[in-house]
């Protein structure tokens, strides 16, 4: 066999530890170690989400020869240098693990190799790219009919990352609920003070239910510390009126951080990443909707949607068109609130989960929460085990199979055979 390149695409730290790892394991049982006949590379894209450690991360993976950080990623594509110049062997392939799919086409033409694509909900570009592993059947159902040959059905890499099912039964014995609020300062301002008022509910009548919320690698402790104070946030008045100051505990010489309300409620601040397995612990989930919605998803985690009107401007992440003129300067947000308020009237589906499912396995509640009425129905998941066990078992059902990483492998050895 004649020496190839595996040239990697990825951006986000979600997708680097829970996409690109399991590939390269999987590369490396199927072609083996020696570098000089198999090379692996893995070049980043800009990633909202960064934490800034991507590239440190990937560096100290097993298997992986090159890598080259975000900040190089556009002079590459425009102009075709690496940051350290690379080279490049005649025989190849580029492999889509998060990003924009459109990279791969540009990449892959600009190289002369042949492409692979990871598609987790959508393909796009299957007119020039050379073969799509899709998550599942409902992926291929979106491409038209003379190109779904270009599609197999891998299963989902998540699946991989986390196959163990829950057993929520056993979890409700003591009780650990997750607090999603968002990373954007449209969903924090109200998902942060709707959340710690729902902590503060539930904490007067169920005080031994512990409740954490994971820090979105693009925010700090003093952002949450932020969102949860009046003076800072006009919003946390109409949101439950539940303010909350930063406590600092020690445990066996470990520094834990905690909002903890007036009425006495703590919620432990995590800041690891990936916080999965932190997430696997919780027998519910309150979730702004977004990407959460489909980590909770593979993960089995039963979750609770919220969606809060009191500020109809909060969401401003719709594709196409719809996010263009949501997010322009100055009047941005009343297109924002047009758009918001159209859609709400429509009754879409907004969790990731429920649009897979084409119905609603986990509740999605839209419109101007009140923090009691959210709570009594988390107490009402918690008294009732049963309900929540149910929502697991059918998370698991649509979420895919499992050995996804390995047949990834198995698409870009046939490919490479085609060459």
């Amino acid at each position: 066999m004649k020496p190839i390149d595996i040239l990697i695409l990825s951006n986000g730290p979600g997708e680097i530890t829970t996409w690109v790892r399991p590939v390269v394991v999987s590369l490396r049982n199927l072609f083996g170690n020696d570098s000089s006949q198999v090379r692996i590379s893995v070049m980043l894209s800009p990633c909202p989400h960064s934490t800034g450690q991507e590239y440190n991360i990937v560096k100290n993976y097993i298997g992986v020869d090159r890598v080259q950080s975000s900040e190089f990623f556009f002079p590459f594509l425009l102009f075709g240098k690496t940051s350290d110049n690379w080279d490049w062997r005649e025989k190849g392939i580029v492999l889509f693990l998060g990003g924009d799919q459109f990279y791969t086409l540009l990449i892959s033409k600009r190289l002369g190799y042949k492409s692979v694509t990871y598609a987790e909900w959508e393909a796009r570009w299957y007119r020039w790219l050379d073969k799509f592993a899709v998550m599942n059947q409902s992926v291929i159902k979106k491409v038209p009919q003379t190109y779904q040959n270009k599609c197999v059905v891998v299963g989902d890499l998540m699946a991989d990352f986390t196959s163990t099912p829950l057993d929520i039964l056993k979890m409700v014995d003591s009780p650990v609920i997750a607090l999603l609020p968002g990373s954007k300062s449209g969903k924090l301002t109200q998902g942060v003070p709707l959340c710690l008022a729902i902590a503060d509910y539930i904490y007067k009548k169920r005080p031994n239910i512990h409740f954490i919320l994971p820090v979105a690698p693009t925010l700090n402790i003093q952002d949450l510390v932020y969102y949860s104070q009046s003076k800072s946030n006009p919003l946390v008045k109409e949101m439950g009126g539940v303010e909350a100051n930063l406590i600092v505990k020690n445990f066996n010489k470990t520094e834990k951080y905690f909002l903890q309300t007036n009425n006495g409620a703590e919620v432990e601040l995590i800041n690891d990443f990936p916080v999965h397995s932190h997430l696997r612990k919780c027998c519910l989930a309150l979730t702004t909707v977004g990407a959460n919605t489909a980590e909770l998803g593979a993960l089995g985690v039963p979750m609770i949607v919220l969606l809060p009107t009191q500020k109809l401007d909060a969401m401003r992440t719709w594709d196409g068109v719809p996010g263009i003129l949501s997010n322009l300067p100055f009047i941005g947000s009343k297109f924002a609130k047009f758009i918001n308020k159209q859609v709400i009237k429509e009754g879409r589906l907004f969790a990731w989960p429920n649009i897979w499912a084409k119905e609603k396995i986990v509740p999605e509640l839209v419109g101007e929460l009140q923090p009691d009425q959210v709570a009594q129905k988390v107490l009402d998941f918690i008294n009732n085990p049963s309900k929540l066990q149910q929502i697991h078992c059918n998370l698991l059902k649509i979420r895919g199979e499992s050995g996804a990483a390995s047949k990834i492998a198995k698409v870009i050895k046939d490919q490479l055979d085609l060459i």
